[in-house]
């Protein structure tokens, strides 16, 4: 396997002395940081007068109370971690573990606080108290997480991508190194929803393609971000069109208060540039604008093409006025690169030495937030905007004539998908025991599609033998609208601050195929002791057949081309999720959950015995062309996961994750066979120390290491004399598909890093060298046959490669 890094070991090393040079005169007296933030109640979305909010076991003592809009301000905070803890008389206490205080920049935090149903006192707070897992949204009560920015950032492995650090939760893998595709509890990466501030996206990646979730770069920069959701099952009634799971997305704030700016050089995500600051300082407005230039010559891609791409991620609020609170968000991002068959070699995983392939990509979404307040119980969120994924393929072949090699265009793809979305919601606190959310969300698809194909010699004719196919094969064609339609209700009852339940609809309209459906949900939560929780959900999902499978085309009886697979109905699956967490001492948590998931009506070939369905669809940038499709398949996902975790506390962190489960479905030839996705089990192994270092411990030097270790993926063998006798085009046994396996994967990630608080209390600096696939394990990636050698090769994964991050904010 072959990873571009451009002299990378000099370069890191030049780099590493440099940056230690740079570090070295910086004193490491004293130093202290403004910590504040904005309180709320959890259902109404009302700030909190008069809260209480403390520094745990500060001394000197170090608190502050809650004003009229919610707002607190903790003055002199000692740099390092510290712990928080929010109090209020009629509230469920609450604490904030691990907050990372650093002299650059001061730390700002949004804190939702649950009423309880039963009368409280003031209580005294602990650094164990509340739950640093649990989703900020209240309705998921199964199967979902937080994920931070800190953690994407702290763990290895994770090259900054949040779709990265998924895969280190139970239940969650990536299909290889090279793509962060998130398989979900053995669904295809296509049942993933992306929203970014309450709007779906097609993708958030570089590189992607139409109908992908997944791709080899994040556009996504994690320094714009905060505390956001990961549900991968039985989700609530507010998310549609997804079977698999759902990442929800949220853009911070910039500061309001002062002006700060971050740069940062990474090998793998590029140069940045970040700033923030106030905007309207009657209102409490701020900016927040990100700029990432990728650096093509280190990039690590598992080619040897050479990659370009930026992006720019941005937010403005607009603070409280009298029409309610306005928020202008974004994110876009271009990517190329050029893969040519003379400089590439049999071990490339994107590309063929027989052609030069030219790809570009494009893709942003712009919105605009609305929050009205109705009043001190009820509030309307709307959200309009627009989003573009642009994909652009064309492919030159070789061929040689008389001993002269020449090239003809043998693929023309243009792939521009755009999403018009309104989204508005109604939340309405009724009182502490239940509240209701409802909602409407309406996306009108406008899909320019044109993909003209002749590098398929078996169905296109080649009269005068010159090895070049006579005319183009029209795979999609395309320019107009699909509206898709939802509308959800979905409500919480407490019964007491120990049991709760939820119980919603959801349902969902597409005018392409005048496909409707409805979708109940519903889940409880049992808090049975102080330190164990029980949960049960239940969801039906569906979501729209990918736009490649759902469009593709084929010649009708008058020769004009018509689409073959356009009655496709919804993907639909029944999720039942069990779950149990007990929280171990004050620091450490075990979870468990067991799910069965049942899914029907998937596309598989009509009219003839097949193995082909399309769950096994979505991993790789191109779809499989099948015509004639139907929605007669099915599927059924189970399994058990089990997460032991211990939150950062006294200077270190660990967590082990478990997922043991199958696969598997039906095609038109009702054989049950694996699916592409069924490792069988996924196992993680995390640990991280910190070592407070320098005068008055204001510095630190981290390490953290993760173990991945999987079954390997299921794959259906190639013939090897039918693709001799086919001109060397690949053939597959689909007769035994997914019969086979590919060896076991492993990987080990380990890193080291060094944060540094300057002498005047302004500047933050974090330096960290993160050591991917220590081993250099060469995984298996894909089998190819090989027309040099007539053979077929297995392809490996990307091998050992060192991923370099400097910061610094001031």
């Amino acid at each position: 396997m072959k990873t571009i890094v451009s002299n990378s070991s000099g370069l890191l090393t030049f780099i590493l002395l440099l940056l230690l040079a740079i570090l070295t005169p910086f004193a490491v007296k004293a130093q202290t940081q403004t910590v504040k933030g904005t309180v709320t109640d959890m259902d109404s979305n009302m700030p909190l007068y008069g809260v209480n909010v403390v520094v745990i076991d500060s001394d000197p003592f170090i608190g502050a109370v809650s004003d009229m809009d919610g707002n607190f301000r903790l003055e002199g905070v000692p740099i390092g971690r510290q712990n928080l803890g929010i109090t209020y008389i009629g509230y469920k206490p609450q604490s904030i573990p691990n907050v990372l205080v650093t002299s650059g920049k001061e730390v700002v935090l949004q804190v939702a606080l649950e009423e309880s149903v039963e009368r409280l006192n003031e209580v005294v707070i602990t650094a164990d108290d509340g739950d640093p897992g649990r989703a900020r949204n209240d309705m998921a009560k199964v199967s979902a997480r937080t994920f931070s920015p800190e953690e994407v950032t702290r763990f290895s492995g994770g090259r900054n991508d949040v779709a990265r650090l998924a895969t280190m939760f139970a239940g969650a893998n990536a299909a290889n190194d090279a793509r962060n595709d998130i398989v979900v509890r053995g669904n295809s990466p296509v049942g993933m929803l992306w929203r970014i501030e309450g709007l779906p996206i097609g993708t958030t990646n570089h590189f992607a393609t139409l109908g992908t979730t997944g791709g080899p770069v994040s556009a996504l920069n994690t320094n714009v971000l905060r505390t956001s959701d990961f549900i991968t099952g039985a989700f609530p009634a507010e998310y549609g069109n997804a079977n698999a799971a759902v990442f929800d997305v949220k853009f911070r704030n910039g500061n309001a208060d002062k002006h700060e700016f971050t740069a940062q050089l990474s090998v793998f995500t590029g140069m940045e540039l970040m700033a923030e600051g106030p905007l309207n300082k009657k209102n409490r407005g701020s900016y927040l604008v990100s700029y990432r230039y990728g650096i093509a010559s280190l990039a690590a891609t598992g080619t040897s093409a050479i990659p370009n791409y930026q992006d720019l991620n941005f937010k403005v609020n607009f603070g409280e006025g009298k029409l309610g609170r306005f928020e202008l968000f974004g994110m876009g991002g271009t990517s190329t690169i050029d893969f040519l068959g003379d400089e590439i070699d049999e071990n490339d995983l994107f590309a063929d030495p027989n052609n030069n392939a030219f790809v570009s990509n494009s893709l942003g979404i712009v919105g605009i937030n609305h929050v009205a307040r109705i009043n001190n119980t009820a509030f309307v969120k709307t959200t309009i905007g627009a989003s573009i994924m642009g994909s652009y393929y064309d492919q030159d072949n070789f061929v040689v004539d008389d001993g002269t090699r020449r090239t003809y265009r043998a693929t023309e793809a243009s792939d521009e998908e755009m999403r018009y979305t309104l989204s508005s919601q109604y939340n309405k606190k009724y009182n502490a025991r239940f509240n209701m959310r409802a909602g409407v969300l309406a996306e009108v698809y406008h899909l320019r599609s044109k993909v003209r194909d002749r590098d398929r010699r078996t169905e296109i004719p080649d009269s005068n033998g010159d090895g070049v196919p006579d005319y183009f094969f029209t795979v999609r064609n395309t320019d107009d609208f699909y509206p898709l339609l939802q509308a959800y209700a979905q409500g919480e009852y407490k019964f007491t601050d120990q049991l709760s339940a939820t119980l919603g609809l959801h349902s969902q309209y597409f005018d392409l195929t005048e496909d409707a459906m409805l979708a109940p949900r519903a889940a409880i939560n049992w808090q049975a002791t102080p330190k164990a929780r029980w949960s049960v959900a239940y969801g039906l999902h569906g979501q729209i057949a990918p736009l490649p499978v759902l469009l593709l085309e084929r010649p009708g009886e008058d020769g004009i081309s018509v689409k073959a697979n356009e009655n496709l109905d919804f993907m639909k699956s029944h999720h039942f999720v069990a779950g149990y967490d007990r929280r171990l001492g004050t620091d450490w948590r075990l979870k468990a959950e067991v799910y069965y998931q049942y899914l029907f009506d998937l596309p598989v070939e009509g009219g003839l015995e097949s193995s082909y369905s399309a769950i096994n669809e979505g991993a790789d940038f191109v779809f499989t062309e099948r015509a004639n499709l139907v929605s007669e398949g099915t599927g059924e996902n189970y399994g058990v996961e089990l997460t032991l975790e211990k939150f950062f506390s006294r200077g270190y962190y660990a967590m082990s994750t478990i997922s043991v489960f199958d696969s598997r479905y039906r095609g038109s030839d009702e054989v049950e066979r694996s699916t592409a996705f069924s490792n069988r089990y996924v196992m993680n192994a995390l640990v991280g120390k910190e070592w407070k270092v320098g005068k008055e411990n204001r510095n630190a030097i981290t390490f953290d290491t993760r173990v991945t270790y999987s079954g390997g993926r299921p794959y259906t063998p190639i013939d090897l004399a039918a693709t001799r006798l086919n001109q060397g085009r690949t053939v597959f046994r689909e007769d035994i598909a997914f019969s086979e396996r590919y060896s076991e994967y492993f990987r080990w990630d380990a890193k080291i890093g060094f944060r540094m608080n300057s002498r005047n209390g302004k500047i933050s600096q974090t330096i960290f060298v993160d050591f991917q696939n220590v081993t250099n394990r060469e995984n298996v990636f894909v089998q190819r046959y090989n027309p040099v050698t007539d053979e077929i090769n297995n392809v490996n994964q990307i091998g050992f490669f060192p991923d370099f991050m400097y910061r610094i904010q001031f």
